[in-house]
């Protein structure tokens, strides 16, 4: 199955280039060049993967990402500009589920593509269609968090590194592992994707304790009274 691809980068001519190869490479890219309109066009179409630049036209890119999380959790991969450490950081924060720096690598791009999106369909046709630990519940076949009984809205990546750490309750799981999994790459130098996705984890699931950060490891769920279950 091919897989829509939204381009929003006001770069007309990265955007055939990108267009072209990811054409070649099974996917079906379309291109918006403008923030505001891109925003428009994912309220009228789901897209599977969105790329979005982070210097935009009339709508920035980081504005173009909050509302995108205002009404979708489309996978989000940001181009940021080489050595832009705060902005990669910012739009993880922001719901990003990965980034690039440009001028990127088309065959990288088409890689980080796939791994986001297998990793999605993955977790659907898992056997193992519920986790349960403790007030945890997830849902892998519907994608779904609760926590305490609420609903609990995760993006794609957030929600794979929390799998994760659900597969592993109780151990701790180094952050090689966790970026080899829930992101489908290797974990690079000064790379804090995992960190940041933990961190928006603790905000959301509102329980600080649930994931500890163990220095110079990784990270481990705490197995509260419950047993991780598969129902």
């Amino acid at each position: 199955m091919n897989h829509d691809v939204l381009i929003i980068d006001d770069d007309k001519e990265l955007c055939e280039l990108l267009t072209d190869f990811l054409s070649l490479e099974g996917f079906e890219p379309s291109a918006i060049h403008d923030g505001a309109d891109a925003i428009e066009a994912c309220k009228g179409r789901e897209f599977d993967a969105i790329v979005l630049d982070v210097m935009l036209p009339r709508v920035q890119g980081f504005d173009v990402l909050r509302k995108l999380r205002e009404f979708s959790d489309t996978p989000v991969i940001m181009l940021t500009a080489r050595g832009e450490d705060t902005d990669r950081i910012v739009g993880l924060e922001m719901g990003a589920d990965d980034y690039l720096p440009k001028p990127c690598n088309p065959r990288e791009l088409a890689a980080r593509l796939r791994a986001i999106l297998r990793r999605t369909e993955r977790s659907r046709e898992d056997d193992s269609h519920q986790l349960d630990v403790g007030k945890l519940h997830v849902s892998t076949s519907e994608r779904k968090v609760q926590f305490d009984g609420k609903e609990v809205k995760l993006t794609t990546a957030e929600f794979n590194v929390l799998l994760v750490l659900v597969r592993h309750a109780g151990d701790v799981v180094n952050k090689e592992l966790i970026c080899q999994q829930a992101l489908g790459r290797a974990l690079t130098a000064y790379d804090r994707s995992v960190d940041v996705h933990v961190s928006n984890l603790r905000k959301k699931l509102g329980e600080a304790e649930l994931i500890k950060n163990i220095r110079g490891v990784g990270y481990q769920l705490v197995r509260a009274e419950a047993e991780v279950a598969a129902q």
